[in-house]
């Protein structure tokens, strides 16, 4: 396994004086440039663990180190990509895409090259100038991963950051984050939580299944595919079945659970 690029040790995040445990104990390490997917039945505190790596949520117990430092804020090198777009509607797509640089007082022409390198990547050339209202989820969510990746992070941490699109938008922007991946000067160390067992097995080096709140790791799968990935090759494939029941079968009781607690 690579050097590890993330290393969570004992690491518990607790809400209103103990009355909700997000997560307790947690230990894991991610290595440089894999990509971990995180899959677990809802409210296992999945989005507060990536809280907590972003530097966005304090731990209550444990430690959180992403590139050798404990996080105490938000660490240098990580960008996070949130399942809801988060663009501003009066900022174009370019300035929308451009946020994250701006506030780091990057200089003009590095916004420039960053930016119409990576709108190319995803096929948003020629949208500039449109505004969040004018634009499908699919293609908010491709401004919100320009946003990130033209930070140029160490380290993505990404929130479901398909759930809110329709199946086929869906599988189409799967499809470009894989080919985006595949390409050896775009790869970083990622971290991609997700309720779709399909989609955590799709993206992941590695997929940690959690339990219920708290979450705890109930196991940790090494995905057998490997890169570039051909996700039509990846579904017909027998091991996919096979992984996917695997996981369904780890998580079958605690979903049903979930769904009777709302």
């Amino acid at each position: 396994m690579p050097s590890a690029a993330i290393v969570l040790q004992d690491a518990s995040k607790i809400f209103l004086d103990g009355a909700v445990v997000a997560f307790r104990g947690l230990s894991l390490s991610v290595g440089d440039r894999e990509v971990v997917s995180v899959v677990g039945p809802s409210g296992c505190g999945k989005t507060t663990l990536l809280r907590c790596m972003a530097g966005l949520a304090e731990l209550t117990d444990g430690t959180i180190e992403v590139g050798g430092l404990p996080v105490d804020g938000p660490p240098d090198g990580v960008a996070m990509v949130f399942q809801h777009f988060g663009l501003l509607p009066w900022k174009t797509v370019w300035d929308n895409a451009a946020f994250g640089l701006a506030m780091a007082h990057a200089p003009e022409p590095r916004i420039r090259e960053r930016l119409s390198h990576y709108l190319h990547l995803v096929g948003l050339e020629g949208f500039e100038r449109r505004y969040p209202y004018q634009l499908s989820g699919g293609m908010q969510q491709r401004v919100g991963l320009v946003r990130a990746l033209a930070m140029d992070p160490r380290v993505l941490l990404m929130d479901e950051p398909f759930a809110a699109l329709d199946a086929q938008t869906r599988e189409t922007l799967q499809e470009e984050l894989l080919r985006i991946m595949a390409i050896p000067a775009e790869r970083k160390t990622v971290v991609f939580v997700t309720h779709s067992i399909d989609e955590a097995i799709l993206v992941g080096d590695r997929v940690i299944v959690t339990t219920a709140r708290p979450a705890r790791v109930r196991e940790i799968l090494t995905v057998p595919f490997s890169w570039p990935r051909d996700t039509t090759a990846i579904r017909t494939n027998p091991r996919f079945a096979e992984l996917r029941e695997h996981i369904w079968s780890q998580l079958r009781t605690d979903a049903a659970a979930a769904l009777v607690q709302g």
